[in-house]
């Protein structure tokens, strides 16, 4: 398919498009350097990338993503702040909704758990050959402090077309978020 079909099929499914699931990533940086994590099972496992996973029900994103960093890598990040809200549009399987964090403030040490072996990478260095193939696209823009909203059309895993925007002020606030978790399974 040419890429401006894949544009108008992405556009397309988007028209009509409710998630399944509702997860967090919450990248965690300490001087120049980003927390991520070697996922040992569950969903992107062998993959690179921040901690997170799945909203409960009742619960906020920001809670989501500070309980699954906690669970996956053993820190407890304080004050984190929403940076992107992305959809992932697969033509087969699961449709997922993510909202990407990013704190700087916490406490503890990273130590392996049962689903992950937490590493720092330097800002410089981020392994985006072992990560989700969108991730080099709205990674960089989010650690450098930008607010961003993105859709990505997918085909088993492969990346087929996105569109990333900056997000407007009213578009990452905690008001906009309400409701979300009733998408999470």
């Amino acid at each position: 398919m040419k890429q401006s079909e894949l544009d108008t099929e992405l556009e397309r499914r988007l028209r009509d498009w409710r998630p399944d699931v509702t997860g967090t990533l919450l990248f965690v940086l300490s001087a120049s350097r980003v927390l991520l994590i070697h996922k040992k099972r569950g969903h992107g496992a062998g993959k690179i990338n921040a901690p997170g996973g799945k909203l409960e029900a009742g619960e906020t994103v920001a809670a989501c993503a500070v309980r699954e960093t906690e669970e996956e890598t053993g820190l407890r990040v304080r004050d984190p702040r929403l940076m992107a809200r992305l959809r992932f549009v697969e033509r087969r399987g699961d449709q997922w909704l993510g909202y990407a964090l990013v704190g700087e403030r916490f406490s503890g040490t990273p130590a392996e758990t049962a689903e992950a072996l937490p590493q720092w990478f330097s800002l410089e260095d981020i392994p985006y050959t072992s990560m989700w193939e969108d991730d080099y696209i709205w990674l960089p823009p989010v650690l450098a402090g930008r607010r961003l909203i993105g859709d990505f059309l997918f085909d088993d895993g492969r990346l087929l077309a996105h569109r990333v925007r900056p997000a407007r002020h009213d578009e990452l606030t905690a008001s906009t978020l309400r409701g979300c978790e009733a998408a999470s399974k």
